[in-house]
């Protein structure tokens, strides 16, 4: 049998209920996971890493390489088929892309989660991680970058974000749709990622902030940054990347003191683009030196200018690391 390993970080996957407060907080190890599911045994040979009993609120930039150095290691291995990576959901989505950008393998990568603890009649928990492994098993999801695998639906973690506070289907990717899906107990492939980027083991830089953009903003949030020492800065900006006029004059700020901005829409679906030319418009943005990157929601493209960041210092490097996206795969 094919052997796959798992590392376990936590989440609401982990999750029991605390007789002191009430609510659900990460305690179940991984052993006691799979304890739950005997029947894993019978498909692969499962190996798996402690890595900790986190909250997905708790990981850090600093733990995202951690686990990435673990999953590198750990797919280096010739007898190992894939990982499988377990974590909170609140922040899934950029743990994903993290090792998605810092990994180098062919070899399937999923994270999974829960959207219900353990000790909820409708624990999602065991029936994603057996579509995680059913995935690495089937061999058709190699060289697609990190995955990630909820409610039975493959994404890229270059494309997927969470959707919903409890909804079970609430990993979506709004502009392409799912790589994959499980149908009738068997993955299906469907499609390559739109974008597949690698920048490398890199140690993230920090801190890099994010601020979004709302009616009348003025530029007093962008003067913090300056004063408080940011190394980069990723506006959330209106419509297909516009800005009111004093938040305008605070990014000119912001690039003025050397610190490079990055910038996406705060809608959910579609492309920044330099359409317009008013005071405050994406293509005065643009000219100014602020670098667009397409299709990434700003928690991901705050991921992406932490680890590029560490590569390059070069204001041009950096606008093409995030803006060339044709034959990315």
């Amino acid at each position: 049998m094919k052997r796959v390993v798992m590392v376990f970080t936590g989440g609401t996957i982990s999750m029991t209920i605390d007789p002191v407060t009430g609510g659900a907080v990460p305690s179940l190890s991984g052993d006691q996971i799979l304890t739950r599911m005997k029947d894993l045994r019978a498909l692969a040979e499962i190996e798996y890493r402690e890595y900790g009993k986190l909250p997905g609120p708790h990981v850090t930039p600093s733990m995202m390489l951690e686990i990435a150095r673990i999953a590198e290691e750990e797919s280096a291995r010739d007898d190992v088929a894939g990982i499988i990576i377990t974590h909170g959901t609140d922040t899934l989505e950029e743990t994903a892309y993290f090792l998605d950008l810092a990994l180098h393998t062919d070899k399937p990568v999923l994270l999974v989660g829960s959207m219900n603890h353990s000790e909820d009649p409708e624990w999602d928990g065991p029936a994603n991680i057996r579509d995680a492994l059913l995935v690495v098993l089937s061999g058709q999801f190699r060289g697609l970058g990190v995955l990630t695998c909820l409610n039975g639906e493959i994404n890229a973690a270059s494309e997927v974000t969470k959707t919903h506070t409890l909804q079970r289907d609430t990993f979506m990717s709004f502009d392409f749709g799912p790589v994959g899906r499980i149908f009738e107990g068997r993955p299906v492939f469907l499609r390559k990622p739109f974008i597949h980027d690698h920048i490398g083991m890199v140690e993230p830089v920090e801190p890099v902030h994010i601020l979004k953009c709302y009616a009348g903003m003025d530029s007093i949030p962008y003067q913090s940054c300056i004063t408080g020492g940011v190394r980069g800065l990723v506006v959330e900006a209106m419509g297909t990347g516009n800005v009111p006029p004093r938040a305008f004059d605070g990014i000119m700020q912001v690039i003025d003191a050397g610190i490079p901005v990055v910038l996406v829409s705060r809608c959910p679906r579609g492309v920044t683009d330099d359409v317009y030319g008013y005071y405050g418009a994406g293509r005065n943005l643009h000219a100014a030196g602020v670098i667009f990157a397409p299709y990434l929601n700003g928690q991901k493209a705050r991921i992406k200018l932490m680890l590029a960041l560490a590569t390059t210092g070069d204001a041009q490097e950096l606008r093409r690391l995030f803006e060339r996206t044709e034959g990315k795969r």
